[in-house]
């Protein structure tokens, strides 16, 4: 099994790699986009794959699915059910880009890094990825949290989140939800990431629980993604309806945040020493407008 970790550049033809500066241009967000990026703190309904890679990413997602898949041991974290009700599934996984060239190439679409580039304004560094999978009838929860409680392992705090719909992802089949404004409060305790979606409210004050009575669910068409701020705070509710609800989450960051811990930042990854910025085989860089 190759670690596709150790190439950074696409091992495939999935995506397409724009030949010239001015071919980057059909990925670039208006300036509307970014400034309702800044205000509300994420940018939804973005089209990032067509239906040919959505195949591809399926295709591949369903061979982690079974738990003797080849390359198992490369993944940082692999939880067929993170859900602490066992009657409810949601299936978590970090580290896919290590495994299948699919999900390898998906960090070097332009639809994406293109984008990304203009929300961090600067240079792309991968962070790493995420898979966050609920089957039809009986998916779980994710709790609200803001992804940077995950992340104070790293700085300063220029990260982004751009989560990836494999399915049409609806309020049925539980979408993501955001609390728009959110990335202006300060950052929070971890609550946990499954089951008790009111186990925020211990860390809230009251305006902020009573701006949380307001979630704006973000339905997504498959292969449109949602971008979010590190600090936003974001949940979903359960799976109870007949479509499953699959997706991939990219994590980066702007080229040059350190690493602010002397122990690994990634299970099985090298540690990197503190004050020294992301790099080498598990931190490519992604994309440089320069």
């Amino acid at each position: 099994m190759i670690d596709l970790s150790q190439q950074h550049e696409m091992v495939g033809d999935l995506f397409a790699q724009p030949q010239d500066p001015a071919e980057f241009d059909r990925y670039r967000l208006t300036g509307e986009q970014i400034n309702s990026f800044r205000e509300q703190g994420y940018l939804a309904g973005i089209q990032v794959l067509d239906d040919r890679q959505v195949a591809a990413l399926r295709e591949e997602l369903d061979e982690f699915f079974q738990p003797d898949h080849e390359g198992r041991e490369l993944w940082y974290e692999y939880h067929s059910n993170e859900s602490n009700d066992s009657s409810q599934v949601l299936f978590h996984a970090l580290g896919a880009w290590r495994l299948r060239p699919a999900f390898h190439d998906l960090l070097w679409n332009p639809a994406f890094t293109v984008p990304a580039s203009q929300l961090l304004e600067g240079a792309v560094r991968f962070w790493h990825d995420q898979l966050f999978c609920k089957p039809a009838r009986q998916g779980g929860v994710v709790a609200w949290h803001q992804d940077y409680s995950y992340w104070t392992r790293t700085r300063p705090m220029q990260h982004l989140t751009c989560w990836i719909g494999l399915d049409d992802a609806t309020i049925e089949n539980g979408c993501l939800r955001y609390i728009p404004g959110s990335h202006r409060w300060e950052l929070l305790p971890i609550t946990g990431l499954a089951g008790d979606m009111d186990a925020i409210r211990d860390v809230l004050s009251d305006e902020q629980w009573e701006q949380m009575q307001n979630p704006v669910p973000i339905a997504l068409k498959t292969g449109e993604c949602t971008f979010h701020h590190p600090l936003m705070v974001h949940g979903s509710t359960g799976n109870a309806s007949d479509q499953p609800r699959r997706a991939a989450v990219l994590n980066v960051v702007r080229d040059g945040v350190c690493s602010y811990s002397d122990e690994p930042l990634l299970a099985g990854v090298p540690a990197i020493a503190r004050g020294r910025p992301l790099n080498g085989q598990f931190f490519p860089l992604l994309y440089d407008p320069e």
